[in-house]
């Protein structure tokens, strides 16, 4: 008879140590597993309600049908290349010469998802030992990025009500190991915007120190009051040591697509194409198509899209006037701050959770996309939470009617 060998559940060794130890689950995956779980209108996880167009649709559709469904090249189908350069021209580039305008097919790489794009931009640039500003409240995958890369992390606060950049005080953090600054505008999760003033400053830095940039623009189509979304691709001489990266998902309200991109200029796009054909090698072939043709044949999408979530910002601000939260300005994304201080003394954290679980309405709290260390100190001094408003009227003024009893 031959031995019978008992099975046994897989066990991690004893000596086994995590490369990321103090990382949690994220607090957008937790909120929105909470939401459902407790039945609440989810205005936490930033994705739309509404679907993605029709024409976008269609078109994925008939590539599909046609059987254009096998692998393409790494860098991105070249005609959505050039579509998006295309676009750039159109809404930065108008006023630069043609030797300053990025070219689509040497300039810009299709990414799955704007994550991968940052975490591609994060590995190119970060060596053991090099420092990285980034601003907090930021959006939680730069950290584990940076520290994969064997890099650090110096945070530097941004204070309500503005959440503007303090200038002065990232001059005085820049020091020898200082490889880079992220910049993230619109800003998720407060909705304030980088001015021109903000870009000229930074150029000026990163030429003075010799840094460069990862410009997170995923909501770069989303501004309201006439603001201007000031782009890196603006600006020549900055885009010249930056990494620009933008989403599909969140311009076409198809976030499970996972479609992204990423502007850089020539030796910046060759050093992330190779380390890019490691990490997904291409990204899914009939949304390329697809979007390709919706950039070609329905540009007017993108330049609605401001006026379309100011609608939507406006809806949830009006149906909240009469509620005891404090609204913060939204210039741009599609989220909304809400300060609760006149309603409850529970940290953010705990005060989401009550919200979630008895209210029946999620959000986030901002506290965990600061550095846990510094997490007390915040809850002493602020009491903000951040709802998205890319929902549909009847489920931002539902949500609004329950808040207003608080």
């Amino acid at each position: 008879m031959p031995t019978q060998i008992k099975s046994r559940e897989p066990s991690v060794p004893s000596s086994f140590t995590s490369k990321l130890p103090n990382l949690d689950t994220s607090i957008f995956t937790e909120m929105s597993m909470m939401a459902n779980q407790y039945q609440a209108i989810n205005l936490s996880q930033g994705f739309p309600e509404f679907d993605t167009p029709a024409f976008l649709k269609d078109k994925i559709n008939e590539a599909i049908s046609e059987g254009k469904n096998q692998y393409s090249p790494s860098n991105g189908l070249p005609d959505l290349l050039t579509q998006i350069a295309q676009m750039v021209h159109r809404q930065y580039q108008t006023t630069l010469d043609d030797t300053q305008k990025i070219d689509g097919l040497n300039n810009i790489t299709i990414t799955s998802g704007a994550t991968e794009a940052l975490w591609v931009a994060i590995q190119v640039l970060v060596r053991p030992d090099d420092e990285v500003i980034i601003f907090d409240p930021a959006y939680d995958s730069y950290e584990p990025a940076i520290e994969l890369a064997g890099g650090t992390c110096r945070h530097i606060a941004l204070d309500a009500p503005s959440y503007s950049i303090n200038w002065a005080l990232v001059e005085q953090t820049i020091n020898a190991k200082t490889r880079a600054i992220i910049v993230n505008s619109p800003h998720n999760p407060t909705g304030s915007i980088l001015s021109e003033s903000d870009l000229n400053t930074l150029q000026a830095l990163v030429e003075k120190y010799n840094l460069y940039v990862i410009s997170d623009e995923v909501y770069e189509h989303m501004t309201f009051d006439g603001l201007r979304h000031e782009s890196v691709l603006r600006y020549p001489e900055l885009f010249k040591r930056a990494f620009v990266v933008s989403s599909f998902g969140k311009t076409f309200h198809c976030t499970g697509w996972k479609m992204g991109y990423c502007a850089a200029p020539d030796q910046l796009t060759v050093e992330f194409r190779k380390i890019h054909q490691y990490v997904t090698f291409c990204s899914f072939t009939p949304a390329q198509i697809a979007i390709a043709q919706m950039l070609k044949e329905q540009p007017a999408h993108i330049t609605e899209l401001a006026s379309f979530y100011q609608q939507k910002r406006d809806v949830l601000v009006n149906a909240l006037k009469e509620s005891r939260f404090t609204l913060l300005p939204s210039k741009g994304t599609y989220f909304l701050l809400l300060d609760y201080s006149a309603i409850s003394t529970l940290n953010d954290r705990e005060f989401c959770e009550w919200l979630t679980k008895e209210i029946g309405v999620a959000a986030i709290p901002l506290s965990p996309l600061y550095p846990a260390e510094q997490r007390k100190a915040y809850h002493q001094n602020n009491k903000v939470i951040r709802l998205c408003f890319a929902k549909n009227d009847d489920t931002l003024l539902k949500a609004a009617e329950i808040l207003c009893q608080l």
